[in-house]
């Protein structure tokens, strides 16, 4: 009896930690791209420094860390932190893969990248993790992808003023590439984790984050040292187009809301799946779209609204197959607890 309250007090906190970070994801990449948009809209260029600020806001784990370390002594493995270390490698080039969208596109354009990496995340959770689809999640993934690719029909109504084709297609393209990484980084998280054989818990996530985040930081600053372009900032943040106080307003709340959402991002992995953080991260197209309409003052169409339903639709059906597999697999305990005692966890996206 005691084991079984253990089990359902393990899964409720997880549960918790789930929603929380899809809280933190949301947040994050909603408001952390839209200011990222905002830097290149009114004069910024320098696409290193937007790379730099997905994972600049690092310190902002140092004190829930030292905070969770006090209250018990507990580091992660050398292995662990070796692997993290390379996973750092990884994002900080995804992170400057990404800037070409953001420097180029509108923000309802380089949401397109939620369909791409929703369909790289499942190929890369297939091939990697071996993760095993029932067909509401194969549902979700089609129907979240096609919602997703529907805002690629008006591409060419969309480009920004002022800008050459050759950049749009670019940007388009290094988005795209962005999005396979990303996949790419998130199922590696996931695999990682899964041969650490270490039990996650809160000290785990932010330890990994850490490591990742540090790195990836350093990964972006050595260029921007060979550039000059710390240098060079107060030259930018004057000649911005809202003022010198908004260019470092705008730069530090991306960095905070880039990392908030690497926080939700990472967090989400680790505490479910790389598929689910997909999952979730696509369900967020439709909600910068309408963000951007109302922030940065971008077009909505039909498509765009076509979009959000495929997507909301997707999002629903994924939410009912977990839940119904949650109810198979109570009633399958119910029947054979030794089965319970043996499950894995990963049969399901």
């Amino acid at each position: 009896m005691d084991e079984e309250a253990t089990k359902h007090h393990e899964e409720r906190r997880n549960t918790l930690l789930v929603l929380l970070n899809c809280s933190l994801l949301a947040v994050g990449a909603v408001g952390g791209q839209l200011l990222s948009r905002m830097y290149f809209l009114h004069g910024g260029h320098k696409r290193w420094l937007s790379a730099f600020t997905v994972t600049a806001g690092f310190p902002i784990l140092i004190l829930p860390m030292a905070v969770s370390y006090k209250r018990r002594r507990f580091l992660i493995t050398t292995r662990l932190a070796a692997a993290s270390g390379l996973l750092g490698l990884l994002l900080g080039f995804n992170s400057y893969l990404y800037s070409f969208g953001t420097a180029y596109l509108p923000v309802s354009v380089a949401s397109l990248v939620g369909s791409s990496q929703l369909a790289f995340t499942a190929a890369f959770a297939f091939l990697i993790v071996k993760q095993r689809f029932n067909h509401y999640t194969v549902n979700a993934v089609v129907l979240m992808t096609l919602g997703s690719a529907v805002l690629g029909f008006h591409m060419d109504g969309d480009i920004p003023k002022g800008e050459s084709k050759g950049k749009y297609a670019l940007g388009f393209f290094m988005t795209i590439a962005a999005s396979a990484t990303h996949a790419l980084f998130m199922t590696l998280l996931q695999y990682t984790q899964g041969k650490a054989r270490v039990p996650v818990d809160y000290d785990v996530v932010l330890q990994v984050q850490l490591v990742i985040s540090m790195v990836a930081t350093l990964f972006c600053a050595v260029p921007m040292i060979i550039n000059g372009d710390f240098q060079n900032l107060a030259r930018e943040a004057a000649e911005f187009g809202l003022g010198e106080k908004k260019y470092y307003m705008i730069v530090v709340l991306a960095a905070i809301g880039l990392q908030v959402m690497i926080i939700g991002s990472l967090g989400l992995v680790l505490c479910s799946s790389s598929l689910v953080a997909g999952i979730v991260t696509s369900l967020l197209v439709p909600v910068r779209q309408v963000s951007a309409v109302i922030f940065l003052r971008e077009g909505f169409n039909a498509e765009k609204g076509m979009a959000l339903a495929l997507c909301l639709w997707g999002f629903a059906s994924h939410l009912y197959g977990r839940f119904k597999a949650g109810l198979e697999k109570q009633d399958t305990d119910d029947r054979n607890p030794q089965q319970f005692e043996q499950g894995n966890g990963n049969n399901l996206a």
